[in-house]
């Protein structure tokens, strides 16, 4: 019922455009017969209207893919440099938050693991609103920051990475087979902030998956069983992402193209010294203004890469 709703809503959508443009014709007549200029006026105002509602649903439709409109989990893990990293991951987290607020959407941090000195070891969290995954799934890879580092004492410039991965939130819509024979599940002391109960109880909870190696964590949640749902959820997602790539995997090699994936490919560079710029190695999307990026101004970047992936233009 709900992808009903949803379907009824865009082919209305697409339907009352189609209306506006037919009778701004039929006015266009009228004016031109009486040569009316006031009324041609007005026109052309609506026909700049409708062109910007036109160009706002072309990129909706960028956003049509199977599970585009679906929430997400997103995870960003600390990479090569140490407390940079770490720190970087915790820079990164906070700029998705803003992101998302920007946006209306809602987040929850599922999982975290805090650093030695400072930052995060990863952060997981479920990001809700409508079309994240499609959003955010523009955002997978390699992140790399140069900066004069602040954990230093030489205050020398240091290059930092993290990994962030997307999951579309499948939720219970779609069956992922995943037998409980398969499963390895230990409880552990939460490590991070939330009270006493959480850390003088093993209430945190670790999944692995035995055939694929797949660890999923959570010790957010008050509840060992609370801890461990959240667990099964965040499992879910990256087994059936899993299957997606190989699925895609398997496309290419029949096509016959070879793409490289790894840490050696970051996707967006974020420099703060010795000058400000944050770059999309894909697109080649730049801006100088890095501190409007890290405080959640990603929109440009994401339709400048989802455009680029189907050959629409740039914005």
């Amino acid at each position: 019922m709900r992808k009903l709703a949803s379907l009824n809503e865009e082919v209305e959508t697409w339907t009352g455009l189609t209306g506006r443009v037919a009778d701004a014709q039929i006015l266009l007549d009228l004016a031109v017969a009486d040569e009316d200029e006031a009324m041609a006026g007005d026109i052309a105002g609506e026909v700049e209207t409708i062109e910007a509602e036109l160009e706002r649903l072309e990129f909706w439709l960028l956003l049509s893919g199977p599970y585009d409109k679906d929430d997400a989990i997103l995870a960003i893990h600390a990479g090569a440099g140490g407390t940079e990293a770490q720190d970087w991951t915790e820079m990164l987290l906070r700029m998705y938050l803003r992101w998302a607020e920007g946006r209306g959407y809602q987040t929850s941090i599922l999982d975290s693991m805090a650093g030695e000195e400072a930052g995060l070891k990863r952060a997981i969290v479920s990001v809700e609103g409508d079309h994240v995954y499609g959003y955010l799934k523009a955002e997978k890879g390699v992140h790399r920051l140069v900066r004069l580092s602040p954990f230093d004492a030489a205050h020398r410039r240091h290059t930092s990475f993290a990994l962030v991965e997307v999951w579309p939130d499948i939720g219970e819509e779609i069956e992922v087979d995943i037998n409980a024979d398969d499963l390895q599940i230990d409880t552990f002391r939460s490590s991070g902030p939330g009270g006493q109960h959480m850390q003088k109880t093993s209430s945190a909870v670790r999944i692995t998956h035995l055939p694929t190696g797949i660890i999923a964590t959570c010790q957010n949640e008050r509840s060992q069983a609370q801890n461990r749902e959240t667990a099964m959820k965040i499992l879910r997602a990256r087994l059936f992402d899993l299957e997606q790539e190989k699925q895609e995997a398997e496309q290419v090699r029949l096509k016959g193209k070879h793409v490289e994936a790894g840490w050696g490919n970051q996707i967006r560079s974020y420099v703060l010294h010795p000058y400000k710029m944050v770059k999309d190695l894909r697109t080649g999307y730049e801006t100088g203004n890095a501190e409007a990026v890290l405080n959640g101004g990603l929109d440009a970047f994401i339709e400048t890469y989802l455009r680029s992936m189907v050959g629409v233009g740039t914005i």
